[in-house]
């Protein structure tokens, strides 16, 4: 069962620096099996923001870490990336630059002089499109993203889709 709730509003003066998402709406979905078990995923970072599944004895539990609310991400001082989708690259770029086709790009840095995750605003830090799919006949969640040319200083147009699906079996799957 797939149920989609919203949160809340991207204020337009949230502080948060953005490009595009001021405005947009921030929401929750949940994928939820025949045992009661679910997943929860924002559309602000495609971050997945809480895992229940039962302990031994059958009780359910979150064990996923991170935030109940979206402001909580925007807000937290130290940035973590739990549960999120970094991107356009995992890990450091030194120095915030790196060379292809033989010509050199200057990305935004935000790790001292390296580039970390995707940037200042990478794609854990922006609001995606969610869309209810299935695989394999079960419901799953499939959020959507354009990167546009020049985002963080990378070339190039990048359209990212990445499906949440939650099996019977309590298993997260994420399909890239």
């Amino acid at each position: 069962m797939l149920r989609g709730f919203i949160d809340a509003w991207l204020p337009r003066q949230s502080g948060h620096r953005s490009r595009s998402n001021a405005g947009r709406r921030l929401r929750f979905d949940r994928v939820e099996n025949q045992s009661g078990a679910k997943v929860q995923i924002t559309n602000f970072g495609a971050i997945v923001t809480s895992i229940v599944v039962p302990d031994r004895d059958g009780n359910l539990g979150d064990v996923a870490l991170g935030y109940d609310s979206v402001e909580s991400y925007i807000n937290a001082v130290d940035k973590p990336y739990f549960g999120a989708i970094v991107g356009r690259y995992g890990n450091r770029i030194a120095n915030g630059e790196f060379t292809l086709d033989d010509k050199t790009y200057s990305l935004a840095t935000n790790n001292g002089p390296n580039h970390l995750h995707g940037g200042v605003i990478g794609f854990d830090k922006v609001v995606w499109d969610a869309e209810p799919t299935a695989v394999n006949g079960k419901p799953a969640l499939k959020m959507i993203y354009l990167a546009k040319d020049g985002e963080e200083g990378y070339p190039g147009n990048l359209q990212i889709a990445v499906t949440y699906q939650w099996t019977d079996e309590n298993k997260l799957i994420v399909h890239y």
